[in-house]
């Protein structure tokens, strides 16, 4: 059997007839009935009243009859036929929609990943979550940024750092690019997740308390950062020069794993000396 171009409105109707036909009514407390089921599963009428549409709908969607329902029609269906966060991306992909972010924003480290962050040394790693905010780090991030034990949790965030650390502040050599660039970021991030009142208030704070940064903001440039190099002051390293990759692990996609890596050999020496304490 050989699978050619997905033909999404065939599948989408494939797909809520497998799901809807695996769940056990028993699981539902549904009106008892008394007619035998004929098949498995649920019935359609049972999963349109569930998703609070009609059962013609259903029998459409299920007869691939043309339809392209909306965001608010998929993620209905999907709370209706309890769909794992895998198969709830699947459908809102078939349907053509982008679906709202379903899980709360990350604010502690995944414990895998917090041990992969360790395990990056002797590279400086740290993980973030979509609004920059610190959850994990090792010795070597924590020796070329700043000592984040040292800081409340609630400054742990690497926008509001560079806007108003003292270190911060004047450690890139390239600061405006380097604001510029994460604010960039956060907008996008902001469109992405607009349920997320942290953020929210974060941009807000960062607004009214720096003109940099409203200016910047204003400018409404979008960019994701997921990959550049960055020139640092550093105290008592001198100057150091680095490549960062920023990636996104599948299990954990709110969370970001950045990895740091010397972009020349004086950097790396640097680096090595850091280390080295």
């Amino acid at each position: 059997m050989t699978t050619r171009t997905v033909d999404a409105t065939q599948e989408l109707a494939a797909f809520l007839r497998t799901r809807r036909e695996r769940l056990d009514p028993r699981d539902f407390n549904l009106p008892a009935r008394h007619q035998a089921r004929r098949t498995p599963g649920l019935r359609r009428e049972e999963v349109a009243e569930l998703a609070g549409v009609s059962i013609d709908y259903i029998v459409r969607l299920e007869q691939a009859r043309g339809l392209r329902p909306s965001a608010h029609v998929v993620e209905a269906l999907s709370r209706a036929l309890r769909l794992a966060p895998d198969e709830r991306a699947y459908l809102f992909n078939l349907a053509q929609q982008r679906p709202r972010n379903a899980d709360k924003p990350a604010t502690t480290a995944a414990p895998p990943l917090a041990r992969l962050v360790a395990d990056l040394s002797p590279l400086p790693a740290m993980l973030m979550n979509h609004r920059y905010d610190i959850l994990a780090w090792n010795e070597e991030m924590a020796r070329l940024l700043l000592d984040f034990d040292s800081l409340p949790p609630s400054q742990r965030n690497a926008m509001w750092l560079c806007l108003v650390h003292p270190e911060i502040r004047e450690f890139y050599v390239d600061r405006e690019r380097v604001v510029r660039e994460g604010i960039a970021h956060l907008r996008a991030a902001w469109a992405a997740h607009p349920e997320d009142q942290a953020l929210t208030d974060l941009i807000t704070e960062c607004t009214t308390h720096s003109e940099e940064f409203a200016r910047l903001w204003a400018e409404r440039d979008i960019k994701v950062n997921g990959r550049g190099h960055k020139v640092m002051r550093h105290p008592g390293a001198g100057v150091i020069a680095v490549h960062f990759e920023v990636l996104m692990p599948l299990q954990d996609p709110d969370q970001r794993l950045m990895i740091c890596r010397a972009a020349d050999d004086e950097s790396q020496l640097a680096l090595d000396r850091l280390h080295a304490r």
